[in-house]
C-alpha cells in the first residue's frame, strides 16, 4: 500500500485474527485491525536494537491525519534517541500533584523533612501543612501530574486562594471545627509550602527540573509589630488573674510567656526536667530552632515553683487532661486575651513586647537574642556554654520585673517609668520589692524532682 488513507482504513475488513495495515509514505505507521473490527492506529520505530510498536489512538477518535503527524513525532523521537513507548508509560503513571503531596506528609509525619534549621518538622508544624493541602493544594491542582504543572497553574492557584475561593468551613479534631478563609497571606505560605514540597520531591526522583512555584506573585506579608503598651499589659494582668479559678493552667502559661518572652509552643510544652533552677535556665529541647537555653528572671522562676507545689504531672508543668502530653492552651490563652479587649493581640505579641521592653532597657540585639532563643549560629554557643552567664540571668530578672509590675498593677521602684506615649516601660539599675522577695524565695530551693 502506498499510502495509508480514509479510503484505505474504511476498506479493511474484520478477520478471524488481527493483522496489520502499514504505509510506506510514513515509515513505521500503520492500523492494527482487530476481529471485532476495531482499528487502532500504532507507530513502530527501532530504539537502539530494540523495535518498538506505540499505540497511537482509535480510528474514529482520532482521523487519519491525526495519526499521522502523532507517527512522524514518535519517529522523530525514536531518531533522537529516546524512547517514546518508556515516555508513554512514565506519562500515564506519572505522580500527581495530589499523591506527591501525601508521600511529603507521610515522610514528614517520620521525622524525614527538615526544616531551614536541618531539624525535623514538628508535628504541629505537619498539622498545618495537612490543612493547607486538604484545603488548598488538592482542591486546586490535586488532580494535575506533578511534572506537568506549570507557573501558571500555580499563578491561578495562589489568586484563587486569595479571593477566597477556597474559604469554608471544615470539620477538625473532635467536636472542633477550621473555619478558613483564604486571602493573600494564606495564598503566599501555601505558595511557600508547594515550592518545599516540590524541592523535596525533586531531590527524591519524584519530578525534574525547576519548582514552578518560582515566580509565582504572592503578597508580601509585612513584618508584625504589635507590642502591648502599660495599660494594655494592665489589663491583661486582671483577666489572667480572673482567668484563674476557671482557667489555671491557662493563666498560669500565659504568666509565664509574659515573664519570659517564650513561644506560646515552649511554654505550654515545657517539662520539669528542663528547668534547672540553680542554673537559673530552662534547657529546652523543642523549640522552633532546636535545643535552645533560656535565662530565666526571679519572677518566672517564682511562678514555677508556685506550680511546682501543686503539680499534677511528673513530667509536664501544664499537663493535658489524662497527663499523656502537654495540654494545648491556643484556645483558652485566646479566651484571655479578649477578656483582657486584646483581640488584635495574642501570645506571639506578648514575646514581642518583651523584647521591647529588653530594647528599652538598653540591652543590645545579641542578648535579646539570648533572651528570646533565637538562633545561635556560633559552635561554642551551640556545643559548649552549659548555662548562662550572671549578666544575661541579671538582664531577665531586669525584663521580667518589668513585665510582672505592669501586669500585676504593681507600684514600680522609682527608675521604672514609662518613656514612651505607648505606655511601653523602660526600667533602670533598681530592683521592685516583689522581684527582691521572689529573688530570695527561689534562689536557695531547687525545683523537686531535679537531678
Amino acid at each position: 500500500m502506498a499510502s495509508l488513507t480514509k479510503r484505505a482504513v474504511d476498506a479493511a475488513k474484520p478477520k478471524s485474527a488481527e493483522y496489520f495495515i502499514w504505509c510506506r509514505s510514513t515509515p513505521g505507521f500503520g492500523a492494527r485491525v482487530y476481529p471485532s473490527g476495531k482499528k487502532v492506529f500504532v507507530s513502530q520505530v527501532r530504539v537502539g536494537r530494540a523495535t518498538r510498536r506505540v499505540k497511537i489512538g482509535v480510528y474514529g477518535p482520532y482521523t487519519v491525519e491525526q495519526a499521522r503527524q502523532r507517527a512522524q513525532e514518535i519517529h522523530r523521537a525514536a531518531a533522537e534517541g529516546r524512547d517514546p513507548q518508556r515516555e508513554k508509560t512514565e506519562t500515564r503513571s506519572a505522580i500527581t500533584v495530589a499523591a506527591m503531596c501525601d508521600q511529603y506528609l507521610e515522610a514528614a509525619r517520620a521525622g524525614l523533612v527538615m526544616t531551614r534549621f536541618r531539624r525535623a518538622k514538628r508535628p504541629a508544624t505537619v498539622t498545618i501543612d495537612e490543612g493547607r493541602i486538604s484545603r488548598h493544594i488538592k482542591p486546586l491542582i490535586g488532580t494535575l501530574r506533578a511534572r506537568d504543572v506549570t507557573r501558571a497553574d500555580v499563578q491561578r492557584m495562589a489568586d484563587s486562594i486569595a479571593q477566597g475561593k477556597t474559604a469554608g468551613v471544615f470539620k477538625g479534631k473532635a467536636r472542633g471545627k477550621a473555619v478558613v478563609t483564604g486571602g493573600a497571606a494564606t495564598a503566599a505560605r501555601v505558595v511557600e509550602l508547594l515550592g518545599g514540597i516540590y524541592t523535596w520531591a525533586e531531590k527524591r526522583g519524584l519530578v525534574a527540573g525547576p519548582s514552578p512555584t518560582k515566580g509565582t506573585e504572592t503578597a508580601r506579608s509585612e513584618a508584625k509589630d504589635r507590642v502591648l503598651a502599660a495599660s494594655e499589659l494592665t489589663n491583661l494582668g486582671k483577666a489572667i488573674e480572673a482567668a484563674e479559678a476557671k482557667s489555671p493552667a491557662a493563666a498560669a502559661a500565659l504568666r509565664l510567656i509574659a515573664l519570659t518572652g517564650w513561644r506560646r509552643e515552649e511554654a505550654c510544652g515545657l517539662r520539669w526536667s528542663e528547668i534547672d533552677t540553680p542554673g537559673r535556665c530552662a534547657r529546652l529541647e523543642g523549640t522552633k530552632t532546636g535545643r535552645s537555653m533560656r535565662p530565666i528572671g526571679a519572677e518566672a522562676l517564682a511562678l514555677l515553683h508556685k506550680l511546682n507545689k501543686a503539680r499534677s504531672s511528673d513530667k509536664w508543668v501544664f499537663p493535658n487532661s489524662d497527663g499523656t502530653g502537654s495540654a494545648d492552651l491556643k484556645k483558652s490563652i485566646a479566651a484571655i486575651f479578649d477578656a483582657a479587649g486584646l483581640k488584635d493581640a495574642r501570645s506571639h505579641d506578648l514575646r514581642r513586647t518583651f523584647g521591647s521592653v529588653a530594647a528599652d532597657e538598653g540591652y543590645s540585639d545579641a542578648t535579646i537574642a539570648e533572651l528570646l532563643g533565637h538562633a545561635r549560629r556560633g559552635v561554642t554557643a551551640r556545643h559548649y556554654i552549659r548555662r548562662p552567664d550572671g549578666a544575661l540571668v541579671a538582664a531577665a530578672d531586669k525584663v521580667s520585673v518589668a513585665m510582672a509590675a505592669a501586669l500585676d498593677r504593681r507600684k514600680p521602684a522609682a527608675d521604672v517609668v514609662p518613656i514612651r506615649g505607648d505606655g511601653v516601660m523602660r526600667r533602670g539599675n533598681g530592683r521592685s520589692e516583689g522581684a527582691s522577695n521572689a529573688r530570695a524565695e527561689v534562689n536557695p530551693r531547687p525545683i523537686a524532682g531535679q537531678n
